[in-house]
């Protein structure tokens, strides 16, 4: 079920968005890289931070509190210390609007080592 979790130019390139659906107690970073948009689980499988904290690179989203870094369309971690993935999740924009498939979460085996 896609949900509207904000309007695309509500996060610029670079930027990280955390939202919290209602009724969930896990929230979702959703990212914009170099104009693509990507959702993932909000919480670093390594130190149970918040990755919507995180910085944007190379369609990776660094964990500011240890430096894991996961790929926004796998959510596999390619860099020490975290060595499991994240959950990833179908964006789609419509209308100028960022819609997130909540039911989609997902752990990708792309990525696997």
């Amino acid at each position: 079920m896609f949900v509207e979790v904000c309007k695309s130019t509500e996060i610029s390139d670079g930027d990280v968005m955390r939202f919290l659906p209602e009724g969930s107690e896990d929230a979702i970073a959703v990212c914009n890289s170099e104009g693509e948009f990507y959702a993932i689980s909000d919480r670093c499988s390594h130190g149970n931070w918040s990755l919507a904290e995180g910085i944007i690179e190379n369609c990776h989203l660094e964990c500011v509190l240890h430096g894991s870094a996961f790929d926004l369309k796998t959510g596999w971690p390619d860099k020490l210390p975290a060595t499991k993935p994240v959950k990833v999740f179908d964006v789609k924009v419509e209308d100028g609007a960022v819609l997130v498939d909540l039911s989609s979460g997902r752990i990708s085996d792309q990525g696997a080592h």
